[in-house]
């Protein structure tokens, strides 16, 4: 396991797009097997949650994260989690492995699969978990970890992140110290790994 941070990608970026199957299209009403970026448009902020089934430290703010999701998705934050690992050489990432995750766990948010990592390179992404939050023109306010705990230490509460939201839906910016996330690295297929993630 290599140990990465988060890239801290400028605040105020647009959100890249995104179209990408969802693993467990039973979570909402929408009908169909993609989920994009304009599905959204009417959530008053995007949270963007690049994760994984088998990384230490996604497991270990799972079932937080799922706390924090199903709060503040009632109060107009819309929660979506990417996988972009390589399928290929970690199996436990696979697309029927994430819909058995997602439904396994109650994940209150679409998990989709980002096969081609398009999407992780646009966001630059680097670690699992890293954690974008948009406003309601999805431009980013916020990026960083989700607390400052660590699988081998105190169960994990997603202050961080709980902070940046509850600023962002009061205040319409958020004006904390941000911290990078810290995690896995993405698993990246051979000789594809992007420059934002080259060592």
């Amino acid at each position: 396991m290599a140990l990465t941070e988060s890239t801290m990608m400028d605040l105020g970026q647009s959100a890249p797009d995104f179209s990408l199957p969802v693993a467990n299209p039973e979570v909402d009403d929408r009908g169909d097997a993609q989920r994009s970026l304009a599905d959204y448009d009417e959530a008053d902020a995007l949270v963007v949650v690049f994760m994984c089934n088998h990384c230490p430290y996604v497991q270990h703010i799972e079932g937080a994260l799922i706390d924090v999701a199903q709060e503040y998705q009632d109060r107009g934050v819309q929660f979506v989690g990417i996988c972009s690992n390589d399928p290929e050489r970690y199996p436990d990432d696979s697309f029927d492995n994430m819909a058995e995750r997602a439904r396994e766990k109650g994940y209150p948010f679409p998990y989709l699969q980002d096969e081609t990592q398009e999407v992780a390179t646009a966001y630059k992404a680097a670690c699992t978990p890293d954690i974008y939050v948009f406003d309601d023109d999805r431009a980013l306010a916020y990026r960083g970890r989700f607390d400052d705990t660590r699988p081998d230490g105190d169960e994990a509460h997603g202050d961080d992140l709980r902070q940046a939201l509850d600023e962002l839906l009061a205040d319409g910016a958020v004006t904390m110290e941000q911290a990078p996330s810290m995690g896995c690295n993405i698993k990246w297929k051979p000789n594809s790994t992007p420059a934002h993630a080259a060592q």
